[in-house]
């Protein structure tokens, strides 16, 4: 199981690494220290140099899925493979490196162990560079006799920046079916001349050498050729860098043309001549070579024949009769288009039948004598002269136009171009692309008419969902039509084109055309303008809003919607929906608008929709904004629409009926005994009939920077509600609203104190219940009526020294009130508490009357306020648990009565104020 105790390393091949475009390349990868199974698996990603800290992943040797898009292709046709050497080490194969592949590359073994210990992946850089190895010999058909000197000249050179060796070296080819060279002399990387086998002896006898002529020139010399020497020979040129691991390593091969070489016997009388019936001729004619053997006594000698094209062997037939083609001919054979034989043993015909461009060139033919049929080795060999070749190639006369019916259409409407092919002789396949405006990248694929009829649409075409069904028609033999039913946007318009391609004999020809034609997007000129004859309406009246659309097409054609928004005023936020109006004519309403629905009518005629509001309410007073929304023609069902535009807005006023509400508004004051009850007048001068009356009674302090204080409310429906400075059950007591009249309201006040002098006053407001509810039409404000109270002649002598004491928050403080002096035998004295607020209202905390009973203002503080009375001229007040709100001034009033008989009320006969006491009070802990 390839457990161990040690822990894993992944390692890779030492980089940076330098290879060569289009060059085969591998790295390896292996692990050590794993546990689990003996064969691990292996993944391999880059990191790109355009975005080094994003992982794209290429091949795994576990998940096929594991590829990213841009390498899924390469991984299925093997251009990138992963080689398993053992169970845990792998070769990374990348057949024909690209640019694109330069980058970092990791690879990752996923764990197998019982715990992550160690390393799990590895990194190696791969550099990408241009192959600039060339090598070049010019081809050659030597004939030489033996003994002879060859002199072949190789010319190799490169460009590379990063450091490298070069080696060139020549090989040899037996014969033309001979796939194994045999090497002729090398010059190795390492500078070193190293000959082949079947070359040493006469290497190191001086008769094969190599010579450097500058720096880019290789001379190799072979003398005294032999008959063994026959076939060809090429240069081949390497390129190698040297590893970071200290390894050399072969970056680029170039190999050479070939040289045919021939060697003739000495003494022999064998000669050869090639003749050609026409040797100018077009594409599609016939070639028809013939090779003549010239030589004594011929009938009982034995020949073997080759065809050479530019030096390189087409066929051979040996001396039985026997013909091979080379490879690359064998196919066009097999079809009957080559053809080759022996006419006699002393004439051989080979012909071509509809030759192409690629069949021109320097024919010539190889003729070697063998002793006997069966040997391998010619007893002398001659070559016969060139003869050239040239084919012209076949014009086309083709050509065509593009045109379209609709150059200019708005989005959803359809496209229909035409493509007249004039001139073909055979049939044509078509091509269709499209370029979208102001791009210029790469024509996109729209469909493709094979000449079978056979049709193929390119990958954005294919959803029929999204453009339709494309529709591509061949109406005549030279007709072509395209139809796309449903256009996107803007970028389907631009540049459409059409590639007609006709091929014959094994050429083709291509012609091109194109128009253009222009995609307005739905949202091209799209307007709302809401407009309304009235700005102003009174209640109970209607009004109508008409949106109008405007846009640069046809907008009866394609589906609109309208969404009717509503602001109200004032203003409480965004503008919200009413009601939408949907292509179908479903009209969809909002819950929360109910007091719409009912009074509203819509209608659409044309390009504009309309609201109608009959007899509008309060509630419709705002502003108004309308929302019209267009989709695609013929795209269901609908989604997105396609484009959106919303109007101005319009405001719309509902009047209210007018109010002629008229309240008294004379001043007038009032002058009572402190104690005494009284009654506040406000008086309705005129109100309608079927109106209801809101009245709200306000106190105005005397001080001079006093704020009106609500003393008591009665709405439309006699519902009270008492402000926060008379909402104490004693407050409540004396305070109160009653309508006497349709026309009079009053204000009772009773038992009243120093704390209710002021002025007072009333606000009434009209209500009228209208269509869907109560409604205020108006106010009014009363005249001031001013309340003093009117004190006794006579006044008590009560101490008037101003105090200002402190208290700790929970403590207990006395506040002094003391009579100075006697009052009147037979008569009761009453000692009331004040508390004068911020807002200059005097507010009553504790009353004791000449009864001797005590009233509290509020039944909270009756627990916190004491008058112990140690002796009976002292009414100081002791306030227990003092509170931060307690702090301000206080003061006293005494006041002596006397009964004015046996069972008979009580009189006021004096009264005074004491001084003040500012109280201030110190929170906890504060020193």
């Amino acid at each position: 199981t390839g457990l161990t105790t040690g822990q894993r390393v992944v390692t890779v091949q030492q980089g940076p690494l330098y290879r060569v475009r289009g060059s085969h390349v591998t790295l390896w990868c292996k692990v050590s220290g794993y546990q689990g199974p003996a064969e691990q698996n292996f993944q391999w990603s880059i990191y790109l140099p355009s975005a080094p800290e994003r992982e794209v992943q290429i091949v795994s040797t576990v998940d096929p899925s594991f590829p990213y898009a841009i390498y899924t292709q390469r991984v299925r046709s093997r251009g990138i493979f992963v080689e398993r050497v053992q169970g845990d080490a792998v070769l990374l194969h990348i057949t024909e490196l690209q640019d694109r592949d330069a980058g970092q590359y990791e690879c990752h073994t996923p764990n197998t162990d019982e715990r992550y210990f160690g390393s799990y992946s590895a990194k190696v850089n791969l550099s990408v560079i241009a192959d600039t190895l060339s090598a070049a010999m010019a081809p050659q058909a030597l004939t030489l006799t033996e003994e002879d000197v060859v002199e072949l000249t190789c010319e190799v050179s490169k460009s590379t920046t990063q450091h490298t060796h070069l080696s060139v070296g020549w090989y040899h080819l037996q014969g033309e079916g001979d796939h194994h060279a045999e090497e002729v002399l090398i010059l190795s990387k390492d500078f070193i001349l190293k000959p082949g086998p079947s070359y040493m002896q006469r290497f190191l006898v001086g008769d094969v050498w190599l010579n450097k002529v500058g720096n880019t020139t290789y001379k190799l010399f072979l003398r005294g050729v032999k008959p063994s020497d026959q076939g060809q020979l090429y240069c081949e040129a390497a390129e190698w860098i040297e590893d970071p691991d200290k390894t050399w390593k072969d970056i680029s091969h170039k190999q050479t043309e070939r040289t045919s070489l021939a060697v003739m016997s000495q003494g022999r009388d064998l000669s050869v001549d090639i003749a050609a019936a026409e040797s100018s001729l077009s594409e599609g004619d016939t070639l028809q070579l013939s090779c003549a053997v010239e030589t004594q006594k011929s009938s009982n000698r034995h020949f073997q024949v080759i065809w050479l094209l530019n030096g390189m062997e087409v066929a051979r037939l040996d001396p039985h009769g026997v013909l091979m083609w080379e490879e690359e001919y064998e196919e066009r054979a097999k079809l009957g288009q080559l053809r080759a034989f022996k006419s006699s043993n002393m004439i051989y015909v080979f012909t071509i039948y509809e030759v192409g461009l690629r069949d021109n060139g320097t024919y010539c033919c190889s003729v070697s004598e063998m002793k006997t049929p069966g040997d391998l080795h010619s007893i002398q060999t001659s070559l016969s002269a060139g003869i050239q070749v040239n084919v012209k190639p076949i014009e086309s006369r083709m050509h065509l136009s593009v045109s379209t019916s609709t150059p200019q259409v708005t989005a959803g409407d359809s496209l229909i171009f035409q493509c007249e092919v004039q001139g073909a002789t055979s049939p044509v396949s078509v091509r269709w692309w499209h370029l979208p405006p102001q791009r210029p990248g790469p024509r996109v694929l729209v469909a493709t008419m094979e000449r079978d009829g056979s049709l193929r649409l390119g990958s954005t075409y294919q959803d029929g969902r999204t453009r339709g069904s494309l529709r591509l028609e061949k109406e005549s033999s030279g007709t072509f039509t395209l139809v796309i039913p449903n256009t996107l946007d803007e970028d389907d318009g631009g540049q459409y084109g059409c590639v007609a391609t006709e091929e014959s004999r094994g050429q083709s020809w291509t012609a091109e055309g194109k128009t253009a034609v222009t995609v307005n997007s739905l949202g091209l000129g799209l307007n709302a303008m809401l407009r309304s004859r009235v700005a102003t309406v009174r209640y109970g009246q209607g009004f109508e809003l008409v949106c109008q659309v405007s846009a640069n097409y046809t907008l009866e054609k394609v589906p609109a919607s309208v969404r009717w928004l509503f602001q109200p005023s004032p203003p409480t936020g965004p503008y919200h929906e009413l009601v939408q109006v949907l292509p179908s004519g479903t009209v969809a309403w909002v819950t929360a608008q109910s007091h719409f629905k009912g009074k509203a009518q819509l209608t659409k005629s044309d390009t504009s929709f309309r609201l109608h509001i009959h007899s509008a309410v309060a509630a419709h007073e705002g502003t108004y904004q309308c929302e019209v929304e267009v989709w695609r023609r013929n795209i269901l069902p609908l989604e997105q629409p396609a484009a959106t535009t919303r109007s101005n807005a319009v405001g719309i006023k509902v009047v209210l009926p007018e109010s002629k509400l008229q309240v008294a508004a004379k001043d007038s004051s009032v002058e009572i005994a402190s104690g005494a009850d009284t009654a506040i007048e406000c008086r309705i001068v005129f109100a309608q009939n079927n109106s209801q009356l809101a009245v709200t009674w306000y106190l105005l302090p005397p001080l001079a920077d006093a704020t009106p204080l609500q003393i008591i409310r009665a709405n439309y429906s006699s519902v009270l509600e008492y402000g926060s400075e008379f909402n104490s059950p004693a407050q409540k007591s004396r305070f109160l609203s009653q309508r006497v009249s349709s026309n009079m309201f009053w204000l009772q006040i009773l038992s009243t104190n120093l704390g209710d002098r002021g002025k007072y006053y009333c606000v009434v407001e009209e209500w009228l219940w209208l269509v869907d509810g109560w409604c205020k039409l108006g106010e009014g404000t009363s005249g001031r009526t001013t309340l003093e109270l009117k004190l006794p002649e006579r006044e008590l002598q009560v101490e008037k020294t101003n105090y200002s004491t402190s208290a700790r928050e929970g403590e207990e403080v006395k506040l002094h009130c003391l009579l100075q002096g006697a009052h009147l035998p037979n008569t009761h004295l009453s000692a009331t508490w004040f508390q004068m607020k911020k807002s200059g209202h005097d507010s009553a905390l504790l009353t004791l009357r000449h009864d001797g009973t005590i009233k509290y203002s509020q039944e909270s503080l009756a627990g916190r306020l004491y008058l112990r009375r140690p002796t009976a001229g002292d009414f100081s007040l002791t306030l227990s648990s003092v509170e931060r709100g307690d702090a301000g001034v206080y003061y006293c009033q005494l006041q002596e009565w006397q009964q004015q008989g046996e069972g008979k009320g009580w009189a006021l006969q004096a009264s005074a104020c004491s001084g003040y006491t500012k109280l201030t009070t110190i929170p906890p802990g504060n020193t």
